[in-house]
């Protein structure tokens, strides 16, 4: 296994026609159908680079920012944006193709954490990240930073440690109401 490997070396893409049996009821590509396929891109490009079985840690944020149609060409892009050391952070983008005007369309972006498992189920070193542009190295940051959000979020709502009084005024004009007893 290499050392170190960079985002190009793993960067995967898939390119598949919605079709009717993907739709929801409103006659748009349902969107657990578009999770899925992100799901499949992010497992390809961590396990390209790791060389190991992968699993899905966790998923950073999925906004659907457009409907994807049925008879569109939907395009998913992935590669490695960030390397621990047993995980990666996938960043997969989405992109809709009208066939006949050729119109282009950002769906969604969204990033995986994958963890490379070997043939027990435990979880093994991966290699790092060989960072080659300012983008790569933009990418990296913002996921290092990312996970560093995450884990304050996670541990400042703790419920060992939350304390209510400090958000009572967080809800002052939110749409709902206490009832503590």
């Amino acid at each position: 296994m290499e050392k170190f490997k960079s985002a190009n070396d793993s960067r995967v893409s898939i390119t598949e026609l919605m079709l009717p049996s993907h739709s929801n009821f409103g006659g748009k590509v349902h969107g657990g159908h578009i999770l899925n396929l992100m799901d499949q891109i992010a497992f390809a490009c961590a396990s390209k680079h790791s060389q190991r079985y992968c699993v899905t840690a966790s998923v950073n944020r999925v906004d659907f920012l457009h409907p994807v149609e049925v008879g569109e060409l939907l395009t998913l892009r992935a590669s490695i944006n960030y390397t621990g050391k047993t995980s990666m952070v996938v960043g997969v983008r989405v992109e809709s193709q009208n066939i006949t005007s050729g119109t282009k369309r950002h769906c969604n972006s969204s990033y995986f954490t994958m963890v490379a498992k070997d043939e027990n189920g435990k979880s093994v070193p991966v290699p790092g990240l060989l960072l080659e542009n300012e983008q790569g190295v933009r990418r990296f940051a913002r996921s290092k930073q990312r996970k560093e959000e995450a884990f304050s979020r996670d541990t400042q709502f703790d419920s060992s440690q939350f304390k209510i009084e400090e958000h009572l005024d967080l809800l002052a004009n939110e749409n709902v109401k206490l009832d503590l007893r």
